[in-house]
């Protein structure tokens, strides 16, 4: 093939140039990121190119105490983040980054039809930047999301066809390719929504990893609705079903499994037919003839405990059924056929989701048992999706659960019927905006709700599962790097590190010098004023215990001659340091 004559009159360095364009050009997805800028009020002055943005403040936390549900002690501490989930996301960089175990977001769908606000106007259809700016949006949370994420964990995402290719080409981006899992689909309506030429009534949860190669799905369990009956071992078999005939066309015959049966007094071959199963046995069979499933050491067995039983089939000739309970099994068991407890698993299916169980029809139900005829949140994902999507990791009774597009609190309340089910500890966090008060006057209420118990939609009281909840909102400070900022991040950070180190009770409070609380034999110190640092060591040195030790200083060495002495076990970390550390990382020029 002749070469073309496209580059014969190129310089050396005109060469050169092309060759670097055509490496940096690459499959992938590309936006009008300029026209879709997204405006953060107070937080970002973006300056023609997102890439060239300049943050004026950085985020913080401060908590609202009259908000705080506590119950029993022992129970993890939930978080509850009211603010724009971009601020929210910034701060659990600093408090979670590499600690979620799995993230479930259900994100704008950008339908066109009010349901996407950006840069306070909602998003329609005939907005020529529709995608792009949805792009923009998605981007920085999802590349936020991913420093939060274990190398074990996993992200849910619920969508539509409105931007399902749009955010599987960008996780693709921001993941990586290989760490796609599934895209499953979800039944949202029995009846379906119509379009112009076909009826709609499914959605997605898009699927991703850390890590591919380091994170195992668990099989789901299964419920009993598919085995529909009972006989007089019911109480410690559970109900059975009769899934299939005992004997089949196999694919492979095996002539020690075509053998006389000989059940109550009748005899029994099969197939049926005497005549053909002598003739099998006389060496006229093939491959596919009738052969039993089940050997006859294993078959007399099973009679004696009632795992066979014979019925008429639609010939009116006797056919023979196996029971199949929920609860047990017969296995070989040192040489000998016992019965055995067992809990029914399947492996996971991208058709799973489709059961009416998991629509949308069912979330509703899910508020009116709270709040009544509560009609102003719309579309709710439903608790039996969120408690399914959970499940799916194993060994995840101790994991954090990330909700950063919260809405009406669903995922709390999964969370929370989780720990009470198998005596799980999971541990919660939500982030929502208050937009329509959302936040105040769903999902706030709905946790506290379910934390302390409450009367359903019947007038029934329903009890609570208890557990312990923080509500916190965002607040700034400025983000120039002067001794006043630094000075304001610290007195503004002790939240976000009782949040980091998961230890909330004050126990010592020494107003604007120190801070001391309490989880266990477990202690965190927070100090604001380094001429404490003596009254600090006093007040510490009543506690046994090991002590984390927060000191503030302008540059990011602590004095660790001034606690040299201190008879508790400690580390110490300089604040603000450790929180600029990462806010530069996320928000650098």
């Amino acid at each position: 093939m002749a070469l073309t004559k496209k580059y014969n009159n190129y310089s050396r360095e005109e060469l050169i140039n092309e060759l670097e364009s055509l490496k940096r050009k690459k499959y992938g997805l590309v936006w009008d990121k300029k026209n879709s800028q997204e405006n953060l009020d107070v937080f970002v002055n973006w300056e023609n190119m997102p890439e060239k943005f300049v943050p004026k403040q950085f985020p913080v936390l401060k908590e609202i105490t009259d908000k705080e549900i506590k119950t029993e002690s022992d129970k993890p501490t939930n978080i509850l983040i009211e603010g724009d989930n971009y601020h929210s996301l910034a701060v659990l960089n600093f408090t979670h980054q590499k600690k979620i175990d799995v993230i479930y977001i259900d994100p704008p769908y950008n339908t066109g039809n009010q349901d996407f606000i950006y840069n306070d106007k909602f998003i329609d259809k005939e907005d020529p930047f529709r995608h792009s700016k949805w792009l923009s949006f998605m981007e920085k949370r999802l590349r936020l999301s991913f420093k939060l994420l274990k190398n074990t964990g996993v992200i849910f995402i619920s969508i539509d066809d409105n931007e399902q290719a749009q955010l599987k080409l960008l996780c693709d981006e921001i993941f990586g390719e290989d760490n796609f899992i599934a895209n499953i689909s979800r039944r949202t309506k029995s009846a379906g929504k119509t379009t112009e030429t076909i009826a709609s009534n499914h959605d997605y949860v898009v699927i991703y990893s850390k890590d591919r190669q380091k994170v195992k799905f668990s099989s789901i369990f299964i419920d009993d609705s598919a085995y529909k009956h009972k006989d007089e071992y019911y109480s410690e078999r559970g109900p059975y079903a009769l899934s299939q005939t005992l004997d089949y066309d196999s694919l492979s015959y095996s002539d020690s499994l075509d053998y006389e049966l000989k059940l109550n007094n009748q005899l029994h071959y099969p197939g049926g037919d005497k005549k053909v199963f002598l003739e099998r046995k006389g060496g006229k069979h093939r491959a596919s003839d009738w052969t039993w499933r089940w050997g006859k050491e294993l078959v007399e067995f099973g009679n004696k405990q009632g795992f066979v039983v014979v019925k008429k089939g639609k010939n009116g000739k006797p056919r023979i059924y196996t029971k199949t309970y929920f609860k047990v099994v017969i296995e070989k068991v040192n040489g000998k056929y016992t019965i055995v407890p067992i809990v029914r698993t399947k492996n996971l299916s991208t058709l799973d989701l489709m059961e009416s169980s998991y629509s949308n029809d069912v979330s509703k139900k899910d508020i009116r048992s709270i709040f009544g005829n509560y009609a102003e949140f719309a579309y709710p994902k439903p608790l039996s999706l969120l408690k399914y999507l959970i499940n799916t990791i194993p060994n995840q009774n101790n994991s954090i659960i990330l909700d950063f597009f919260t809405g009406s609190g669903t995922t709390g309340q999964a969370v929370l019927e989780l720990n009470k089910e198998d005596k799980g500890n999971r541990k919660f966090i939500l982030c929502t905006n208050n937009e329509n008060n959302i936040c105040t006057d769903v999902c706030y209420p709905r946790i506290e709700k379910v934390i302390n118990g409450y009367k359903n939609s019947k007038g029934e009281k329903v009890a609570g599962l208890g557990g312990s909840l923080k509500y916190f909102k965002t607040d700034f400070v400025g983000s120039d790097s002067t001794d006043k900022n630094k000075r304001g991040l610290v007195n503004k950070s002790a939240e976000m590190i009782c949040i980091k180190e998961d230890i909330f009770d004050l126990v010592v409070d020494n107003g604007q010098d120190f801070k001391i609380f309490q989880k266990g034999k477990k202690f965190l110190g927070v100090i604001y004023n380094l001429d404490a640092i003596t009254d600090f060591k006093k007040e510490a040195e009543k506690f046994k215990g090991n002590f984390v030790i927060y000191c503030f200083s302008y540059t990011e060495t602590t004095p660790e001659k001034e606690f040299k002495g201190l008879k508790n076990k400690y580390i110490l970390k300089p604040i603000p340091a450790v929180i600029l550390r990462i806010y530069l990382e996320i928000f650098k020029k």
